[in-house]
């Protein structure tokens, strides 16, 4: 029995949390014997998917048309099961992000599947499978059997990093009936330019009510282009409009792991904290030594952000042009 992949597209290219998915299928099916097969749904160029091979895929299954042109869960959840069933899958394997979230039940229901959301170890065991993955907000680490014949698995971004190799996947083309969509896209927004996404970014710098302003937001947006980063903020800045809302990080948006997550003005209520204590290193920014954020920082600055961060900014550019 094979293990199958949802290789997800965006305008036609793989993200780098479909690189880290087609990986840790490959890597179990490599565990098991087996045979790692991506199916990717959507326009895309040959070549892309090809390149799904030096990540351990031996095939790609490919699903375009107009009925995949948009992403609709019912019908991509119905596509990924027949995937499954053409390749004899009995583990499936998608990303624990916003598409996946949407899909994992749906494909687990469609087949008859046991159901492990947002893991981040490899599983162990035969028959049932042993899989590990952060409970109460990332506070606590739980192992959880899951049974079944069949399972499927959606593993959180940034959990492993990919290894490229030499290989190259074999396409072939998939012709699923398409199951009717149960929603209508009215319009679509995109972010333009280099933007990494921030559940996919490695490094960020965040920005909260101690900044004071909207018009003093330079001096992140100054910090994370030195770094290469994504820019983030808290609730009450989103809430109030300084920032767009697809920034905002917490309990209550987006959920993060990156390498490096630097915090700067934000006091660390525990909403903030539930979305980014899975960083692996927290860096805190903030005048005011009782701040709760320095509890969970792994370093921590007591200093006025206008005085430190434009300090720490020269000092990045420094060290990269030494």
């Amino acid at each position: 029995m094979s293990v199958l992949v949802y290789a997800e597209l965006t305008e036609g290219q793989t993200k780098k949390s479909t690189l880290e998915a087609v990986y840790y299928g490959a890597q179990i099916a490599q565990k098991r014997g087996t045979d790692c097969v991506a199916v990717a749904i959507g326009p895309a160029d040959e070549g892309v998917l090809q390149g799904l091979g030096a990540y351990g895929a031996s095939k790609v299954l490919h699903a375009s048309g107009e009925a995949f042109a948009q992403f609709q869960s019912r019908t991509y959840a119905k596509a990924i099961a027949d995937a499954a069933s053409q390749a004899g899958a009995d583990i499936v394997v998608l990303s624990h992000n916003s598409s996946g979230k949407a899909l994992a039940g749906r494909v687990a229901i469609r087949l008859d599947a046991g159901l492990a959301s947002g893991v981040s170890g490899m599983p162990s065991g035969e028959g049932a499978l042993t899989v590990r993955k952060p409970v109460f907000s990332g506070k606590a680490f739980a192992e959880v059997e899951v049974l079944g014949d069949k399972k499927v698995l959606s593993l959180n971004p940034n959990s492993f990093q990919p290894q490229a190799g030499e290989g190259s996947a074999a396409v072939e083309a998939f012709n699923p009936d398409a199951a009717p969509a149960d929603a209508e896209v009215l319009k679509r927004e995109t972010l333009s330019g280099d933007v990494v996404p921030l559940p996919e970014a490695e490094l960020v710098v965040s920005g909260g009510r101690g900044l004071k302003g909207p018009e003093n937001w330079g001096i992140v947006e100054e910090l994370a282009q030195a770094l290469g980063a994504t820019t983030a903020c808290s609730r009450p800045v989103a809430d109030t409009g300084w920032r767009p809302h697809h920034e905002h990080v917490g309990q209550t948006g987006v959920a993060i792991k990156p390498n490096l997550y630097i915090a700067i003005g934000i006091s660390g209520a525990i909403q903030h904290l539930a979305g980014v204590n899975q960083s692996k290193t927290i860096v805190v920014i903030n005048k005011d030594p009782e701040a709760p954020f320095f509890k969970a920082a792994d370093y921590g600055v007591v200093g006025d952000a206008f005085d430190v961060v434009p300090r720490l900014t020269e000092a990045v550019k420094r060290q990269q042009q030494s």
